[in-house]
């Protein structure tokens, strides 16, 4: 059973009182008043009773409406999409008034704890990234090295029918040491601290079209550069990262269009001509890491969305504030 409203609880018990006092007050007159009179009275009585019902349901709806819309903000709170925040009316009451601006200030304190712990955590990713990537470098990149000078070093003095074995061990392990060396700097993109963002992003898309063979696109940026911070600068080059790696993984598109625009604000979309996915299916956004990089752009105090349409590719957008 639906649990009833507050302005229906109260208003059925003012009702109940109201038609309590009727009833006594009718069989009061009918004792003392002659019939013709009573009836009159009981007339009279039905009336005031319409009449008091009535404006007693307006006024408690007009003081509990404002409750009743703070209830249902309070429902609707994710803080996944910040900013939502109650409307203090001015026909509430002191106490609802109250109750809503310690629910909005609540909401600014948890929405700031959240980017607190979510910077930490990044920062923390990030610092275990450049760690990793440093231990890459200094030290398996230079086990590799060592290999590949000795196999140098083998293949002068091996005989003839072992030189086309040891060229090719030498190749598979050139190979691994260009992966490794792309894997360090995919974990830490120093070329974000050289170079900055536009430079970035231009040599992670061309890398990256020439890496798997799928036409890349980098339409240069619109208007002046901003001053955007180093956060914003990494969340930036971090989403254009992830975004270029669910085109290879799960797109099978044949080509990518990446757009930087600062008209206004900074927008950044990532297009593919890819086989996309329903818009309502949270396995593929999970798949896809879009709580990660929603994330990132909360933690700036922007925005990530998804435009999909099965057959019809996938665009990622991540939009910041004014610039």
């Amino acid at each position: 059973m639906r649990s009833r409203t507050l302005l229906t609880q109260v208003l059925a018990v003012n009702t109940v009182l109201v038609a309590i006092t009727a009833v006594v007050a009718a069989i009061v007159a009918r004792e003392r008043l002659d019939d013709a009179v009573s009836s009159q009275g009981l007339l009279l009585i039905g009336l005031a009773v319409f009449s008091v019902v009535l404006l007693n349901s307006m006024l408690l709806r007009r003081r509990l409406e404002p409750m009743g819309r703070l209830v249902e903000t309070m429902s609707e709170v994710d803080l996944a999409s910040p900013g939502m925040r109650a409307d203090v009316s001015r026909g509430a009451s002191s106490e609802v008034q109250r109750l809503t601006a310690d629910f909005n200030r609540m909401m600014g304190r948890l929405e700031q704890e959240r980017r607190d712990a979510g910077r930490a955590v990044l920062r923390a990713q990030e610092q275990e990234r450049a760690r990793i990537a440093q231990d890459l470098h200094d030290e398996v990149n230079q086990a590799l090295t060592g290999i590949l000078l000795r196999l140098e070093a083998t293949m002068s003095d091996a005989p003839v029918h072992l030189v086309a074995e040891l060229v090719e061990t030498k190749q598979l392990a050139t190979q691994a040491m260009e992966e490794l060396l792309h894997l360090a700097r995919e974990l830490r993109p120093t070329a974000l601290d050289d170079h900055g963002l536009v430079p970035a992003l231009a040599s992670q898309i061309a890398t990256f079209g020439e890496r798997t063979g799928i036409r890349s696109r980098f339409r240069q940026p619109i208007g002046d550069l901003p001053l955007l911070s180093d956060e914003e600068q990494l969340v930036i080059y971090r989403v254009t990262q992830e975004s270029l790696s669910n085109v290879v993984q799960h797109a099978a598109a044949s080509c990518v269009d990446v757009e930087l625009n600062f008209v206004g604000r900074t927008v950044l979309r990532v297009r593919d001509d890819g086989r996309g996915f329903p818009a309502r299916n949270g396995a593929g956004r999970n798949r896809l890491g879009v709580s990660g990089m929603r994330e990132r752009a909360l933690l700036v105090g922007g925005s990530l969305n998804i435009f999909t349409t099965p057959g019809e590719g996938t665009t990622i957008e991540l939009t910041m504030g004014a610039t």
